[in-house]
């Protein structure tokens, strides 16, 4: 039993920094939101820009390892696209 358990904790611990940070996922939702010419004419402008300005944004907290900042990011994006 205490084999079970502490396989199951590494397994765990190995497995929590893949959930932990979801930006390249949330950076191809948006692209595919982007690439939606239905989603993209719902758009202003202004939320348009705002959009890809977010996700801009979103990969360069992530590329400088900046996760909270970059899901806070590419979250906003994603809410404005209604994704």
């Amino acid at each position: 039993m205490t084999k079970k358990l502490f396989a199951a904790l590494v397994l765990m611990a190995f497995m929590t920094p893949a959930w932990a940070h979801m930006c390249p996922s949330l950076m191809s939702d948006i692209d595919r939101a982007l690439e939606d010419e239905n989603k993209v004419s719902q758009l202003s402008e202004d939320d348009l820009a705002r959009v890809k300005e977010l996700r801009e944004q979103g990969e360069q907290y992530h590329n400088d390892g900046e996760h909270d900042q970059s899901e806070e990011a590419l979250n906003e994006a994603k809410e404005i696209l209604g994704v």
